[in-house]
Protein backbone atom coordinates (compact mmCIF):
# COMPACT_ATOMS: atom_id res chain seq x y z
CA UNK A 1 0.00 0.00 0.00
CA UNK A 2 5.66 0.88 -0.34
CA UNK A 3 18.46 -5.71 -7.28
CA UNK A 4 21.93 -5.01 -6.97
CA UNK A 5 24.41 -6.90 -5.24
CA UNK A 6 24.18 -10.54 -3.70
CA UNK A 7 25.30 -9.25 -0.37
CA UNK A 8 24.35 -6.04 1.05
CA UNK A 9 25.67 -4.16 3.87
CA UNK A 10 23.84 -2.66 6.58
CA UNK A 11 25.27 0.38 5.63
CA UNK A 12 23.43 -0.11 2.49
CA UNK A 13 19.94 0.77 3.96
CA UNK A 14 21.77 3.58 6.06
CA UNK A 15 22.00 1.60 8.85
CA UNK A 16 25.14 0.79 11.18
CA UNK A 17 25.69 -2.43 11.91
CA UNK A 18 26.69 -1.66 15.47
CA UNK A 19 23.14 -0.73 16.13
CA UNK A 20 22.01 -4.30 14.75
CA UNK A 21 19.68 -2.60 11.70
CA UNK A 22 18.01 0.69 14.01
CA UNK A 23 20.19 3.83 14.32
CA UNK A 24 19.30 5.17 17.87
CA UNK A 25 17.58 8.82 16.86
CA UNK A 26 19.99 11.73 17.73
CA UNK A 27 17.43 12.85 20.56
CA UNK A 28 18.58 10.10 22.90
CA UNK A 29 22.07 10.37 22.55
CA UNK A 30 21.39 14.38 23.48
CA UNK A 31 19.61 13.07 26.18
CA UNK A 32 22.38 10.74 27.27
CA UNK A 33 24.85 13.23 27.55
CA UNK A 34 23.13 15.79 29.22
CA UNK A 35 22.34 13.41 31.87
CA UNK A 36 25.97 12.81 31.91
CA UNK A 37 26.76 16.31 32.53
CA UNK A 38 24.56 16.22 35.29
CA UNK A 39 25.59 13.63 37.20
CA UNK A 40 29.20 14.78 37.21
CA UNK A 41 27.84 18.11 37.96
CA UNK A 42 26.50 16.87 41.18
CA UNK A 43 29.19 14.95 42.30
CA UNK A 44 28.05 11.59 41.51
CA UNK A 45 30.48 9.07 42.13
CA UNK A 46 30.64 5.71 40.30
CA UNK A 47 28.66 4.02 43.36
CA UNK A 48 25.20 5.45 41.98
CA UNK A 49 21.90 4.52 44.08
CA UNK A 50 19.91 2.16 42.43
CA UNK A 51 16.88 2.98 40.30
CA UNK A 52 13.37 2.07 41.98
CA UNK A 53 12.73 -1.78 41.32
CA UNK A 54 9.09 -0.40 40.07
CA UNK A 55 11.33 1.05 36.89
CA UNK A 56 13.39 -1.62 36.51
CA UNK A 57 10.33 -3.74 36.31
CA UNK A 58 9.43 -1.69 33.83
CA UNK A 59 12.32 -0.96 31.59
CA UNK A 60 12.83 -5.16 31.49
CA UNK A 61 9.07 -5.72 30.36
CA UNK A 62 9.45 -3.03 27.28
CA UNK A 63 12.66 -4.35 26.50
CA UNK A 64 11.13 -7.87 26.49
CA UNK A 65 8.30 -6.51 24.28
CA UNK A 66 10.79 -5.11 21.74
CA UNK A 67 12.78 -8.27 21.76
CA UNK A 68 9.22 -10.27 20.84
CA UNK A 69 8.34 -7.62 18.05
CA UNK A 70 12.01 -8.35 16.26
CA UNK A 71 11.23 -11.71 16.57
CA UNK A 72 7.60 -11.25 14.91
CA UNK A 73 9.19 -8.93 12.22
CA UNK A 74 11.87 -11.59 11.28
CA UNK A 75 9.05 -14.11 10.95
CA UNK A 76 6.86 -11.28 8.82
CA UNK A 77 9.82 -10.72 6.93
CA UNK A 78 11.08 -14.08 5.51
CA UNK A 79 7.40 -15.21 4.71
CA UNK A 80 7.30 -11.99 2.37
CA UNK A 81 10.86 -12.87 0.90
CA UNK A 82 9.99 -16.42 0.46
CA UNK A 83 6.70 -15.39 -1.41
CA UNK A 84 8.06 -13.40 -4.27
CA UNK A 85 7.82 -14.41 -7.89
CA UNK A 86 10.60 -15.01 -9.86
CA UNK A 87 9.72 -11.99 -11.57
CA UNK A 88 9.99 -9.59 -8.40
CA UNK A 89 6.55 -9.42 -7.85
CA UNK A 90 3.80 -10.90 -5.09
CA UNK A 91 1.13 -13.01 -6.35
CA UNK A 92 -2.31 -14.16 -3.88
CA UNK A 93 -2.36 -17.70 -3.72
CA UNK A 94 -6.06 -16.66 -2.53
CA UNK A 95 -7.80 -14.15 -4.65
CA UNK A 96 -7.58 -14.06 -8.40
CA UNK A 97 -7.84 -10.49 -8.18
CA UNK A 98 -4.36 -9.97 -6.40
CA UNK A 99 -3.04 -12.44 -8.93
CA UNK A 100 -1.68 -10.48 -11.85
CA UNK A 101 1.24 -9.04 -9.74
CA UNK A 102 0.79 -4.84 -9.58
CA UNK A 103 -1.90 -4.91 -6.98
CA UNK A 104 0.23 -6.70 -4.29
CA UNK A 105 4.04 -5.91 -5.07
CA UNK A 106 4.04 -2.48 -3.74
CA UNK A 107 1.89 -3.34 -0.94
CA UNK A 108 4.28 -5.89 0.42
CA UNK A 109 7.47 -3.81 -0.87
CA UNK A 110 6.13 -0.67 1.53
CA UNK A 111 5.97 -2.63 4.47
CA UNK A 112 9.66 -4.73 3.62
CA UNK A 113 11.88 -1.72 3.58
CA UNK A 114 11.73 -1.31 6.96
CA UNK A 115 11.73 -4.60 8.13
CA UNK A 116 15.68 -4.92 8.71
CA UNK A 117 14.92 -7.83 10.82
CA UNK A 118 14.63 -10.22 7.88
CA UNK A 119 18.55 -9.94 7.54
CA UNK A 120 20.46 -9.80 4.15
CA UNK A 121 17.72 -10.83 1.88
CA UNK A 122 15.71 -7.78 2.30
CA UNK A 123 17.65 -5.35 0.37
CA UNK A 124 17.82 -7.59 -3.02
CA UNK A 125 14.01 -8.72 -2.27
CA UNK A 126 12.97 -5.24 -2.17
CA UNK A 127 15.28 -4.34 -5.59
CA UNK A 128 13.88 -6.92 -7.90
CA UNK A 129 9.82 -6.10 -6.65
CA UNK A 130 10.85 -2.12 -6.98
CA UNK A 131 12.26 -3.29 -10.50
CA UNK A 132 8.81 -4.98 -11.41
CA UNK A 133 6.73 -2.02 -10.28
CA UNK A 134 9.21 0.11 -12.72
CA UNK A 135 9.15 -1.93 -15.89
CA UNK A 136 5.21 -1.13 -16.23
CA UNK A 137 6.26 2.70 -16.86
CA UNK A 138 6.61 2.36 -20.93
CA UNK A 139 9.45 4.60 -22.90
CA UNK A 140 6.88 7.69 -23.22
CA UNK A 141 6.03 7.74 -19.29
CA UNK A 142 2.99 6.12 -19.60
CA UNK A 143 1.74 2.92 -17.22
CA UNK A 144 1.22 -0.07 -18.95
CA UNK A 145 -1.44 -1.10 -17.09
CA UNK A 146 -2.50 -4.65 -19.00
CA UNK A 147 -5.35 -5.00 -21.85
CA UNK A 148 -7.80 -5.26 -18.46
CA UNK A 149 -6.27 -2.12 -16.83
CA UNK A 150 -5.49 -2.93 -12.90
CA UNK A 151 -8.09 -4.10 -10.68
CA UNK A 152 -7.17 -1.48 -8.12
CA UNK A 153 -5.82 1.48 -9.82
CA UNK A 154 -5.84 4.20 -7.24
CA UNK A 155 -3.92 2.17 -4.88
CA UNK A 156 -1.39 0.64 -6.94
CA UNK A 157 -0.72 3.61 -8.13
CA UNK A 158 -0.55 5.18 -4.75
CA UNK A 159 1.80 3.00 -3.35
CA UNK A 160 3.86 2.62 -6.14
CA UNK A 161 4.59 6.12 -6.72
CA UNK A 162 6.65 6.22 -2.82
CA UNK A 163 7.96 2.61 -2.82
CA UNK A 164 9.76 3.01 -5.66
CA UNK A 165 12.28 5.33 -4.62
CA UNK A 166 12.83 4.38 -1.26
CA UNK A 167 16.09 2.89 -2.15
CA UNK A 168 17.23 4.50 -5.06
CA UNK A 169 16.70 8.06 -5.63
CA UNK A 170 18.29 8.28 -9.36
CA UNK A 171 16.85 9.58 -12.60
CA UNK A 172 15.47 6.49 -13.56
CA UNK A 173 13.60 6.03 -10.43
CA UNK A 174 12.20 9.75 -10.49
CA UNK A 175 10.92 9.27 -13.96
CA UNK A 176 8.76 6.09 -12.82
CA UNK A 177 7.92 7.73 -9.72
CA UNK A 178 6.35 11.00 -12.14
CA UNK A 179 4.83 8.05 -14.18
CA UNK A 180 2.66 6.61 -11.75
CA UNK A 181 2.19 9.71 -9.63
CA UNK A 182 0.48 11.02 -13.39
CA UNK A 183 -1.32 7.89 -13.79
CA UNK A 184 -2.93 8.66 -10.37
CA UNK A 185 -4.02 12.41 -10.31
CA UNK A 186 -5.83 11.99 -13.96
CA UNK A 187 -8.16 9.61 -11.71
CA UNK A 188 -9.26 12.17 -9.34
CA UNK A 189 -12.64 13.29 -9.18
CA UNK A 190 -12.61 16.67 -10.53
CA UNK A 191 -12.97 19.48 -12.90
CA UNK A 192 -10.65 17.88 -15.31
CA UNK A 193 -13.19 14.67 -15.19
CA UNK A 194 -16.07 16.99 -15.41
CA UNK A 195 -16.75 16.87 -11.19
CA UNK A 196 -17.96 20.00 -9.65
CA UNK A 197 -17.45 21.23 -5.63
CA UNK A 198 -21.24 20.75 -5.58
CA UNK A 199 -20.72 16.98 -6.71
CA UNK A 200 -20.86 14.87 -3.64
CA UNK A 201 -17.77 12.66 -5.37
CA UNK A 202 -15.83 16.02 -5.58
CA UNK A 203 -12.18 16.14 -4.61
CA UNK A 204 -11.54 12.37 -3.72
CA UNK A 205 -10.04 9.22 -5.42
CA UNK A 206 -12.42 5.66 -5.89
CA UNK A 207 -11.87 2.07 -6.90
CA UNK A 208 -13.04 2.98 -10.59
CA UNK A 209 -10.41 0.77 -13.35
CA UNK A 210 -11.12 3.49 -15.76
CA UNK A 211 -10.32 7.05 -15.56
CA UNK A 212 -13.66 8.43 -13.73
CA UNK A 213 -15.01 10.76 -16.13
CA UNK A 214 -18.48 12.38 -14.78
CA UNK A 215 -21.52 10.63 -16.85
CA UNK A 216 -23.50 13.15 -18.53
CA UNK A 217 -27.11 13.00 -19.37
CA UNK A 218 -28.69 11.54 -16.42
CA UNK A 219 -26.62 7.76 -17.05
CA UNK A 220 -25.93 6.24 -14.08
CA UNK A 221 -21.75 5.30 -13.51
CA UNK A 222 -20.10 1.87 -12.29
CA UNK A 223 -20.41 0.38 -9.27
CA UNK A 224 -17.98 1.84 -6.45
CA UNK A 225 -17.14 4.54 -9.11
CA UNK A 226 -17.80 7.11 -6.22
CA UNK A 227 -14.74 8.92 -4.05
CA UNK A 228 -14.26 6.86 -0.85
CA UNK A 229 -11.57 7.54 2.23
CA UNK A 230 -9.32 4.74 1.25
CA UNK A 231 -8.13 5.75 -2.00
CA UNK A 232 -8.43 9.45 -1.22
CA UNK A 233 -6.12 8.51 1.57
CA UNK A 234 -3.66 6.69 -0.86
CA UNK A 235 -3.52 9.83 -3.32
CA UNK A 236 -2.64 11.78 -0.38
CA UNK A 237 -0.15 9.95 0.81
CA UNK A 238 1.41 9.85 -3.08
CA UNK A 239 1.10 13.85 -3.19
CA UNK A 240 2.79 14.17 0.02
CA UNK A 241 5.86 11.49 -0.98
CA UNK A 242 6.49 13.36 -4.30
CA UNK A 243 6.69 16.95 -2.15
CA UNK A 244 3.52 18.30 -3.72
CA UNK A 245 3.56 21.91 -2.13
CA UNK A 246 0.30 22.60 0.35
CA UNK A 247 -0.39 25.51 -1.69
CA UNK A 248 -1.26 23.48 -4.34
CA UNK A 249 -4.93 24.14 -5.20
CA UNK A 250 -5.42 19.82 -5.27
CA UNK A 251 -5.27 19.94 -1.64
CA UNK A 252 -8.14 22.31 -1.18
CA UNK A 253 -10.28 19.66 -3.52
CA UNK A 254 -9.54 16.64 -1.94
CA UNK A 255 -10.45 19.04 1.20
CA UNK A 256 -13.71 19.22 0.18
CA UNK A 257 -14.53 15.52 0.27
CA UNK A 258 -12.48 14.23 3.07
CA UNK A 259 -14.66 16.88 5.27
CA UNK A 260 -17.78 15.30 3.45
CA UNK A 261 -16.74 12.46 5.49
CA UNK A 262 -16.67 13.35 9.21
CA UNK A 263 -19.40 13.73 11.34
CA UNK A 264 -18.19 17.43 11.80
CA UNK A 265 -20.20 20.69 11.34
CA UNK A 266 -17.89 23.84 11.34
CA UNK A 267 -20.88 26.26 11.71
CA UNK A 268 -22.41 24.28 15.19
CA UNK A 269 -25.75 25.96 14.57
CA UNK A 270 -25.60 23.93 11.04
CA UNK A 271 -24.94 20.80 12.77
CA UNK A 272 -26.21 18.08 15.00
CA UNK A 273 -24.70 16.91 18.24
CA UNK A 274 -26.43 13.44 18.21
CA UNK A 275 -24.33 12.72 15.34
CA UNK A 276 -21.43 15.09 15.18
CA UNK A 277 -18.86 13.13 17.10
CA UNK A 278 -15.72 14.13 15.00
CA UNK A 279 -15.12 10.66 13.41
CA UNK A 280 -15.18 9.38 9.89
CA UNK A 281 -17.10 7.20 7.91
CA UNK A 282 -16.45 5.48 4.13
CA UNK A 283 -18.14 7.61 1.59
CA UNK A 284 -21.28 9.87 1.44
CA UNK A 285 -24.16 8.83 0.21
CA UNK A 286 -24.02 5.18 -0.14
CA UNK A 287 -24.92 3.04 2.66
CA UNK A 288 -23.91 -0.22 1.58
CA UNK A 289 -20.27 0.64 1.19
CA UNK A 290 -20.20 2.60 4.74
CA UNK A 291 -19.11 -0.35 6.92
CA UNK A 292 -20.68 0.76 9.81
CA UNK A 293 -24.01 1.31 9.04
CA UNK A 294 -26.67 3.66 9.08
CA UNK A 295 -26.69 6.06 11.81
CA UNK A 296 -30.71 7.69 11.24
CA UNK A 297 -31.51 11.24 9.83
CA UNK A 298 -30.20 14.48 11.47
CA UNK A 299 -32.75 17.16 12.42
CA UNK A 300 -32.21 18.06 8.91
CA UNK A 301 -33.40 15.26 7.35
CA UNK A 302 -29.96 13.84 6.45
CA UNK A 303 -29.45 10.56 6.30
CA UNK A 304 -26.02 10.20 8.54
CA UNK A 305 -23.35 7.12 8.96
CA UNK A 306 -21.92 5.98 12.02
CA UNK A 307 -18.53 6.25 12.78
CA UNK A 308 -15.71 3.75 12.84
CA UNK A 309 -12.18 3.72 13.81
CA UNK A 310 -10.43 2.46 10.63
CA UNK A 311 -11.48 5.52 8.71
CA UNK A 312 -11.29 8.13 11.68
CA UNK A 313 -7.65 7.08 11.56
CA UNK A 314 -7.65 7.29 7.99
CA UNK A 315 -9.61 10.71 8.43
CA UNK A 316 -7.16 12.55 11.40
CA UNK A 317 -4.72 11.47 8.46
CA UNK A 318 -5.65 13.00 5.71
CA UNK A 319 -6.85 15.82 7.49
CA UNK A 320 -3.45 16.85 8.54
CA UNK A 321 -1.50 15.79 5.45
CA UNK A 322 -3.75 17.78 3.47
CA UNK A 323 -2.20 20.80 5.64
CA UNK A 324 -4.68 21.38 8.81
CA UNK A 325 -2.66 21.92 11.87
CA UNK A 326 -2.80 19.73 14.90
CA UNK A 327 -5.19 22.50 16.86
CA UNK A 328 -7.99 22.95 14.46
CA UNK A 329 -11.22 21.64 15.25
CA UNK A 330 -11.73 19.31 12.86
CA UNK A 331 -8.11 17.32 13.70
CA UNK A 332 -8.69 17.76 16.96
CA UNK A 333 -12.24 16.40 16.89
CA UNK A 334 -11.41 13.19 14.94
CA UNK A 335 -8.47 12.48 17.32
CA UNK A 336 -10.10 12.78 20.43
CA UNK A 337 -12.79 10.35 18.55
CA UNK A 338 -10.16 7.94 18.36
CA UNK A 339 -8.59 8.56 21.69
CA UNK A 340 -12.23 7.94 23.40
CA UNK A 341 -12.95 4.79 21.47
CA UNK A 342 -9.23 3.48 21.82
CA UNK A 343 -8.84 -0.10 20.57
CA UNK A 344 -6.15 -2.63 19.68
CA UNK A 345 -8.34 -5.63 19.67
CA UNK A 346 -11.17 -5.08 17.42
CA UNK A 347 -12.20 -1.60 14.52
CA UNK A 348 -13.85 0.50 17.31
CA UNK A 349 -17.22 2.34 16.36
CA UNK A 350 -20.87 1.95 16.74
CA UNK A 351 -21.98 -0.42 14.14
CA UNK A 352 -25.34 -1.61 13.43
CA UNK A 353 -26.74 -4.75 14.20
CA UNK A 354 -26.72 -6.31 10.98
CA UNK A 355 -23.37 -4.89 10.29
CA UNK A 356 -21.33 -5.67 13.21
CA UNK A 357 -20.04 -9.19 11.28
CA UNK A 358 -17.99 -6.12 9.34
CA UNK A 359 -16.69 -4.83 12.03
CA UNK A 360 -13.34 -7.05 11.86
CA UNK A 361 -13.58 -7.30 8.62
CA UNK A 362 -10.65 -4.07 8.44
CA UNK A 363 -9.01 -5.02 11.14
CA UNK A 364 -4.77 -5.23 10.33
CA UNK A 365 -5.90 -2.06 7.89
CA UNK A 366 -7.17 -0.81 11.33
CA UNK A 367 -4.15 -1.11 13.26
CA UNK A 368 -1.97 -0.30 10.52
CA UNK A 369 -3.79 3.25 9.85
CA UNK A 370 -4.18 3.80 13.64
CA UNK A 371 -0.23 3.52 14.03
CA UNK A 372 -0.15 6.11 11.40
CA UNK A 373 -2.59 8.30 13.13
CA UNK A 374 -0.98 8.36 16.22
CA UNK A 375 2.62 9.50 14.71
CA UNK A 376 0.90 11.89 12.88
CA UNK A 377 -0.19 13.51 15.64
CA UNK A 378 2.84 12.86 17.43
CA UNK A 379 1.66 11.34 20.66
CA UNK A 380 3.05 8.21 22.58
CA UNK A 381 -0.32 7.96 24.85
CA UNK A 382 -3.57 8.40 24.06
CA UNK A 383 -6.10 10.02 26.75
CA UNK A 384 -9.26 7.53 27.06
CA UNK A 385 -12.31 7.80 29.64
CA UNK A 386 -10.23 5.49 32.07
CA UNK A 387 -6.93 7.31 31.85
CA UNK A 388 -3.52 7.11 29.62
CA UNK A 389 -2.58 4.10 27.54
CA UNK A 390 0.51 3.84 25.97
CA UNK A 391 -0.41 3.22 22.26
CA UNK A 392 2.24 1.56 21.13
CA UNK A 393 2.92 -1.18 23.74
CA UNK A 394 -1.02 -2.24 23.38
CA UNK A 395 -0.79 -2.63 19.87
CA UNK A 396 2.25 -4.54 19.72
CA UNK A 397 1.40 -6.69 22.17
CA UNK A 398 -2.31 -7.68 20.42
CA UNK A 399 -0.34 -8.31 16.71
CA UNK A 400 2.85 -10.49 18.66
CA UNK A 401 0.28 -12.64 19.71
CA UNK A 402 -2.01 -12.34 16.98
CA UNK A 403 0.70 -13.59 14.45
CA UNK A 404 0.79 -17.30 13.36
CA UNK A 405 3.04 -19.64 13.64
CA UNK A 406 4.43 -19.12 9.66
CA UNK A 407 5.17 -15.57 10.52
CA UNK A 408 1.52 -14.23 9.04
CA UNK A 409 -1.59 -12.59 10.07
CA UNK A 410 -4.64 -13.75 8.70
CA UNK A 411 -8.27 -12.43 9.17
CA UNK A 412 -10.89 -14.88 10.13
CA UNK A 413 -13.03 -12.78 7.93
CA UNK A 414 -12.96 -12.47 4.13
CA UNK A 415 -14.62 -9.34 3.26
CA UNK A 416 -11.93 -7.62 2.85
CA UNK A 417 -9.67 -10.10 1.74
CA UNK A 418 -7.82 -9.78 4.88
CA UNK A 419 -8.05 -13.71 5.16
CA UNK A 420 -5.16 -13.39 2.39
CA UNK A 421 -1.81 -13.32 4.14
CA UNK A 422 0.14 -11.33 1.53
CA UNK A 423 -3.04 -8.61 2.27
CA UNK A 424 -2.64 -8.47 5.86
CA UNK A 425 0.78 -9.59 6.74
CA UNK A 426 2.17 -6.17 5.77
CA UNK A 427 -0.96 -4.10 7.08
CA UNK A 428 0.36 -5.78 10.48
CA UNK A 429 4.18 -5.95 10.16
CA UNK A 430 4.02 -1.96 8.90
CA UNK A 431 1.77 -1.32 12.10
CA UNK A 432 4.24 -3.50 14.39
CA UNK A 433 7.89 -1.68 12.77
CA UNK A 434 5.71 1.74 13.24
CA UNK A 435 5.51 0.42 17.30
CA UNK A 436 9.00 -0.80 17.75
CA UNK A 437 9.97 2.85 16.52
CA UNK A 438 8.10 4.54 19.40
CA UNK A 439 9.38 2.07 21.82
CA UNK A 440 12.76 2.63 21.40
CA UNK A 441 13.59 5.91 19.68
CA UNK A 442 14.94 3.65 17.07
CA UNK A 443 13.89 4.36 13.90
CA UNK A 444 14.47 1.31 11.16
CA UNK A 445 16.18 1.94 7.53
CA UNK A 446 14.66 4.86 5.86
CA UNK A 447 13.76 6.73 8.64
CA UNK A 448 10.39 6.59 9.36
CA UNK A 449 8.20 3.35 8.85
CA UNK A 450 5.80 5.41 6.06
CA UNK A 451 7.77 8.05 4.31
CA UNK A 452 4.45 9.34 3.54
CA UNK A 453 4.20 10.34 7.16
CA UNK A 454 6.65 11.99 7.44
CA UNK A 455 5.83 14.96 9.80
CA UNK A 456 6.90 18.64 8.54
CA UNK A 457 7.50 19.86 11.44
CA UNK A 458 9.01 19.21 15.14
CA UNK A 459 5.81 19.00 16.80
CA UNK A 460 5.20 15.94 14.63
CA UNK A 461 8.32 13.89 15.35
CA UNK A 462 8.16 10.24 16.89
CA UNK A 463 8.06 10.63 20.33
CA UNK A 464 11.32 9.32 22.06
CA UNK A 465 9.14 6.97 24.12
CA UNK A 466 11.42 6.54 27.57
Amino acid sequence: MLGEGCCPKREDFGLRTADCGFQRSPGRRVAAGLLAVVLLAGGCSAEKPKPPAKADAKAARKAELVRRVDKALAAAASFLVAKQSDDGAWRSETYGCFRDGPELTPHVLSALFFLPQGGEAVQPTFERGASFMMGLVTKDGAIDAGPRGLNFPVLTAGSASRVIVLGKKDAPHARARAAWLGYLRERQLAEANGWVPKDPEYGGWGFSIEVPKKPQGGLRHERFFESNMVATLFGIAALRSLKVPLDDPIYEKVLVFVKRCQNFSDNAAKGDPMFDDGGFFFTPGDAAQNKAGVAGKDKWGVTRFHSYGSMTADGLRALIRCGLPLNHPRVVAARRWLEVNFAVDNNPGTFAKDREVLRNATYYYYCWSLAHAMIAVGTDEVLTDKGGVKWAEALAEELVARQKPDGTWRNVYTDAKEDDPLVSTPWAASALAICRSVLTGQQAAGGRPCLAETPDSKSHQIPDSR
